[in-house]
């Protein structure tokens, strides 16, 4: 007699509860994403709502191991879109309705350096051109793995390596300038 295999099933998780889960794994890093994309600071919570209601409108298609792939995936279009949409847009602050405010944020020169690394890092990725910057990103900064990322952008993985390894070099040549810029004392 010959034993046949069952496909095993996965335990059904209610829509809400996997949405939920997904939303407290993945926000972050979306949110991170969608800044190295180019969307501004201001507008970077409205592109994750975007990317949130595409995965809630897809979940059902969206297997639970390929989620974060498919948000970053859906987030490239999200900020493509954003770029062109808000492109002449200008945030406008108005600082003195929060001068009598208490301070939540933490100790200034920590956060100054932050802020510097963090412009450094925005400068460096702009220089980069957009499918290598994407792959970086997805592949080095949030840490998926090449299959992941092919899943997500719907290239061959041999694609993903490449533009990998070229956004590695890219990245460390212009970081090594920027390096050079600044000890020379230029503005970061």
């Amino acid at each position: 007699m010959v034993a046949i295999a069952l496909p095993t099933s996965r335990p059904f998780i209610p829509r809400e509860e996997r949405l939920r889960s997904a939303v407290d794994a993945h926000y972050d890093v979306v949110w991170r994403f969608l800044r190295r994309m180019g969307v501004g600071e201001a507008l970077a919570e409205d592109a994750v709502q975007q990317v949130l209601l595409v995965f809630a409108r897809k979940l059902d298609s969206v297997e639970p191991e390929a989620e974060r792939s498919f948000l970053l995936g859906t987030a490239l279009r999200v900020a493509a879109d954003f770029r062109k949409q808000h492109a002449r847009l200008r945030e406008v602050s108005d600082e003195s309705l929060l001068s009598g405010e208490p301070s939540l944020a933490p100790d200034a020169d920590v956060e100054l350096d932050r802020r510097r690394a963090r412009r450094v890092l925005d400068e460096i990725l702009e220089k980069l051109p957009g499918e290598l910057r994407v792959v970086f990103v997805m592949c080095d900064l949030e840490e998926l793995t090449m299959s992941e990322v092919a899943q997500g952008l719907g290239i061959p993985a041999g694609t993903v390596a490449s533009r990998l390894r070229r956004a590695r070099e890219t990245f460390g040549e212009l970081a090594a300038e920027t390096r050079r810029r600044l000890g020379e004392g230029g503005a970061p």
